[in-house]
């Protein structure tokens, strides 16, 4: 070996490794699952890139992951004969920053030792999960298909260094030795890392090989012999029929290949023959990941082609918005040497991903129904917003995911999004030919706005959206079951205005046109129109969009993405029963007028969270009308 090098971990990983050394995993036998999938990793990549080039087997006929153990140097050894690594990705894998997001895994850590210990297996970072059981790793690695004397040997103690030396003579693969703690003697017994295998990894599609064990009936013990056995069953889970499998089976698959610790919502088990030959099994998680709203992260679904991993980034067999969905598609029909280009244009893949699309959504469908609504709510809390984006992006299976939506509403006091389009529709009022809505920064500016104030007095429901999608989502999303989606902050309500203006003597219509004629041209400059509504009961005014122009609350979530947004004037609507507004109907002074006419604009936007030009200028003019009428 060369002399060894020393070298720093960065920052982010040094931290990582303090938290995993205390013991952040709240099941210290996690840590062999972790590597075991790390090394099956290693094995489909392997066996995947040898379709186009054999000599990198490099002519071994099996691949496989051996797992033994030493009693009197009290190690732990986890090999495989895998693709390997080079000697900068050792450095770029394990050396630097985790690749999988360690530095936002610590950003979300809360010091609740039980919920951070769930957020590991989210990350990716399960190799440091060495740490929790050993004092000292020891990693050794070649690349396959380089020469025997470009291995790498990576140690470290977990204590802000490591050394990198290269090997002489190193076998194709991985070994990752582990030097355990003292209190960690269980991890030294033949049985109990057998039962681990058994628990968490039975599935890997690989052998799992052990040293077999027999009977010493002189020194009454079992003793390890030099043979070695394979311990699981290595058979591909998704190939197995449905009757074959529990749901513990099922459970054990999903936490191995998703990372996750918590068990999944429900699982979609297919198996298609005929023209088209495929297998899928895809998973609802409990949980969001980490970067759920990172559109550009996609690795979801593992690609499989006759039981042989292709890629587990397969962005072209689920869409955008499912990019929570988990799993495998085996198919076999596709070649083995399938690139990514061949998927984007490849029609058996078209077909793959229209059918797990419609799988999923039904599956969806059906917890939606449920009598228990529980898992519904669960999912819905976890991947609603997400959902939303379907509305945009998937305009083939829009009406399906309209009725998989869910809302906050006037008819219940939380903010829980609870309410389906569906049943909106069932609780409408004779006549209604809308479903009303309202769309804010927040639930609380929603449920407060001055705009819900005549529906409130005649009992018309009105959908509460306040997540930062929804404004795409209604300007998509015009109508569901033959009903227009109908924003209440609209300028054309005149359902109700025309109901209401009928009932007024020609001499009112003529006081109040020269009441907003006098408003308008006081504050012409600030205003697109001024009109009477009949939308108020207890506010004395409201602004509204023009029509055709863009929400006020399009507008500011377009400033805050840095886009120009050109000016618009609203239009002023004034409550005429309202004791400011008659006072102001009063009024002749030109300056007064339009003071008065200013303070009722700048409360109004603010009302609907607008942030006015000059705050300054508002609390002056505010504190001399008040001055006034004390």
């Amino acid at each position: 070996m060369s002399a060894a090098e020393t070298h720093a971990f960065q920052t982010e990983v040094n931290q990582l490794l303090k938290l995993m050394i205390h013991a952040l995993y709240s099941n210290k036998e996690i840590f062999l699952r972790e590597l075991v999938s790390n090394a099956s990793d290693a094995l489909d990549k392997l066996r995947f890139q040898a379709v186009s080039d054999d000599s990198l087997n490099e002519g071994e006929d099996e691949l496989a992951i051996s797992i033994d153990f030493d009693k009197s140097a009290r190690t732990v050894t986890i090999s495989d004969n895998g693709i390997g690594m080079t000697r900068d990705e050792v450095i770029a894998n394990i050396g630097t920053i985790a690749n999988s997001g360690t530095k936002k895994f610590l950003e979300s850590l809360t010091g609740d030792q039980a919920k951070d210990s769930n957020l590991i297996g989210q990350f990716g970072v399960g190799f440091y999960s060495s740490f929790i059981v050993a004092d000292e790793v020891a990693l050794e690695t070649r690349k396959a298909g380089t020469d025997a004397a470009e291995g790498t040997r990576w140690v470290s103690k977990g204590e802000g260094e490591y050394t990198l030396e290269t090997v002489e003579k190193a076998a194709k693969g991985t070994s990752i030795t582990l030097h355990l703690k003292e209190d960690m003697d269980e991890f030294l017994d033949n049985f109990r890392l057998k039962n681990i295998i058994t628990t968490y990894s039975d599935h890997i599609n690989f052998p799992i090989q052990m040293k077999k064990t027999e009977w010493d009936e002189e020194a009454k013990e079992e003793k390890v012999t030099d043979d070695w056995e394979k311990v699981n069953k290595a058979t591909a889970l998704w190939t197995q029929p449905k009757s074959e499998l529990s749901d513990e089976d099922y459970t054990n698959f999903y936490q191995t290949i998703s990372h996750d610790f918590n068990e999944p919502l429900t699982h979609i088990h297919n198996k298609v023959e005929g023209t088209l030959e495929y297998t899928s099994l895809l998973y609802i998680p409990k949980q969001a990941p980490f970067d759920l709203y990172d559109r550009e992260r996609r690795y979801g679904l593992k690609l499989y082609v006759k039981r042989v991993f292709i890629m587990d980034d397969a962005e072209h067999l689920m869409p955008t918005y499912l990019r929570f969905v988990r799993g495998v598609i085996d198919s076999a029909d596709l070649p083995l040497n399938v690139s990514r280009e061949i998927l984007q244009s490849n029609k058996v893949v078209d077909k793959i991903r229209a059918a797990s699309v419609k799988r999923v959504l039904d599956q969806l469908g059906k917890m939606a129904k449920a009598e228990e609504q529980d898992d519904y709510n669960t999912f819905w809390d976890q991947f609603g917003q997400v959902m939303k984006e379907g509305v945009v992006e998937d305009f083939a299976n829009k009406d399906k995911i309209a009725a998989l939506l869910r809302f906050a509403s006037t008819q219940d006091d939380k903010a829980e999004q609870r309410i389906s389009l569906q049943e909106y529709i069932d609780r409408m009022q004779e006549g209604q030919e809308a479903i009303y809505f309202i769309v804010a920064d927040t639930h609380a500016a929603a449920k407060g706005s001055p705009h819900l104030e005549m529906f409130r007095k005649k009992g018309i429901e009105v959908l509460l959206l306040s997540d930062r999608i929804d404004e795409w989502l209604v300007s998509h999303l015009h109508e569901f079951e033959g009903k227009q989606l109908k924003s209440i902050t609209s300028a054309d309500l005149k359902e109700f205005e025309d109901e209401a203006e009928a009932e007024l003597s020609e001499e009112d219509k003529k006081a109040r046109e020269a009441l907003t004629e006098k408003v308008k041209k006081a504050i012409e400059e600030n205003v697109s129109d001024v009109k009477i509504t009949h939308r108020l009961t207890d506010s004395p005014a409201c602004v509204v969009n023009a029509e055709g122009d863009m929400s006020a609350h399009m507008a500011r979530m377009m400033e805050q993405l840095g886009q120009s947004v050109p000016k618009q004037k609203p239009v002023l609507e004034l409550n005429p029963d309202h004791i400011l507004v008659k006072k102001l109907d009063a009024m002749d002074d030109e300056g007064k007028v339009k003071e008065w006419s200013l303070f009722l604009l700048e409360q109004a936007q603010l009302a609907e969270g607008d942030q006015l030009e000059e705050p300054a200028a508002f609390i002056k003019r505010m504190n001399t009308l008040l001055a006034e009428v004390v």
